[in-house]
């Protein structure tokens, strides 16, 4: 057991030892303005009460702004360029393969969840979907009594071997709910507030789906529910003296025409002309196998090109091209995002703030659209909230907060 009076380091940096339990939400793909319109319709009091009482600051994610890189971003405190996990998916060009990301041996470093339960703290983590669990939970011992990690999706498979709970679903006893549903997320709270009054963890990590902001808007009947849900267990966690610090994986946009068809640009098609039939590879990190509400359109592209392509001069092309907001080599895009350079393109693309990219349309299967396109990538998804329902200090004025910085704020910074 570590002295619980030494700060932790932690992939570099310095983290308290948690006075009273701490809960980290990621509520995916929450733009402020979902939480905003809620308070203004009277249904979140208690996150009124944060913006009266406690935090609330705003956050950039990490760029792309996709679900995977920005809760690799959260759980480690750092970006991807550190913990290796640029996307949802990539194009592994060692094994000439395009997999996804949700494997830990694709991780360079080790969690904040990790360095906690080797100095002998209690971690409880609950996803929606089970592509981020085996990520979120890497390097613990659920032999050990002192882990929990496990998704809404999959709660009724769970073994105390391999999840450190045996059968979560009956810890909430409700219906394992669809992926596509707002109901995936309730069950990470209900679950969250049961496991937090009967194992009281030090560190607690709700990370849910972003299924009802891809198909409504911020103040809508339908997001106002969703978000007063949220509050409801919100407010029951701080019943029980937890520290609440909610954040975001990324914001979302409306990414469609004036009648209601995605608005994309397939860049395919784009660097073919540019540099014949086939010979860049366009990829999508934003590709998962949840595509129903999104269709793997986003605001992020990355793209191979061949040897000696005059890529300065195909930025720049790209960039002419209304629709594309910049086009960037490896190396200004991943000193600017802060990426790997080995797991990205030789270029990236991200679109304006309400157009998609695109690889080319028959690889799009759009049937499953049936509401106006709304995604996420950009940079017009990278505002996201940082509350906390406590007050903090020693943050600077002019200090850009990244959402991976809420356990930082948290254990360091909250009263």
């Amino acid at each position: 057991m570590t002295d619980q009076n030494i700060p932790l380091m932690i992939n570099g940096r310095s983290y308290a030892w948690p006075k009273n339990p701490v809960v980290v939400v990621c509520v995916d793909g929450s733009e402020p303005a979902y939480i905003e319109e809620a308070i203004k319709a009277g249904r979140m009091p208690f996150a009124e009460s944060i913006v009266k009482n406690g935090t609330d600051l705003r956050a950039h994610c990490v760029i792309p702004a996709f679900t995977n890189p920005n809760n690799m971003s959260i759980i480690t405190g750092q970006p991807p360029a550190v913990h290796g996990i640029c996307g949802n998916f990539f194009y592994d060009i060692e094994n000439d393969a395009e997999v996804m990301m949700n494997d830990p041996r694709l991780m360079r470093t080790g969690t904040i969840f990790q360095s906690f339960f080797e100095a002998g703290a209690k971690i409880t983590i609950i996803t929606a979907k089970d592509k981020l669990r085996k990520m979120l939970g890497h390097g613990l011992d659920y032999s050990s009594g002192r882990a929990i990690c496990f998704s809404s999706e999959c709660a009724d498979q769970t073994t105390a071997a391999e999840h450190g709970i045996d059968n979560a679903q009956s810890i909430v006893n409700r219906p394992i709910p669809s992926v596509y549903s707002a109901d995936l997320s309730e069950f990470i709270f209900d679950a969250g507030v049961k496991l937090m009054e009967r194992d009281k963890p030090d560190l607690m990590y709700l990370s849910t789906t972003d299924y009802i902001q891809h198909k409504h808007a911020p103040g809508s009947p339908v997001a106002n529910d969703f978000y007063a849900m949220m509050d409801s267990y919100w407010a029951q966690l701080d019943a029980m003296g937890a520290t609440v610090a909610l954040t975001a994986d990324h914001g979302m946009a409306d990414m469609h025409n004036k009648m209601g068809d995605p608005d994309v640009v397939y860049l395919q098609p784009i660097m073919d002309d540019m540099l014949g039939a086939g010979a860049a590879r366009v990829i999508l990190p934003i590709t998962d196998p949840y595509v129903v509400h999104h269709g793997a359109l986003g605001g992020y592209a990355t793209a191979y090109l061949p040897d000696g392509s005059n890529i300065a001069k195909i930025c720049a092309d790209l960039e002419a091209i209304d629709g594309i907001e910049v086009a960037l080599t490896n190396a200004d895009a991943c000193s600017r995002y802060q990426l790997p350079n080995d797991r990205v393109g030789d270029i990236v693309v991200i679109s304006t703030a309400n157009k998609a990219v695109g690889s080319q349309p028959d690889k799009h299967d759009l049937s499953g659209l049936t509401d106006p396109l709304r995604s996420h990538g950009g940079l017009s998804t990278q505002t996201v909230p940082l509350m906390v329902n406590r007050t903090v200090a020693g943050l600077s004025a002019d200090q850009q907060l990244r959402n991976f910085d809420i356990f930082s704020v948290a254990l360091n910074n909250a009263a």
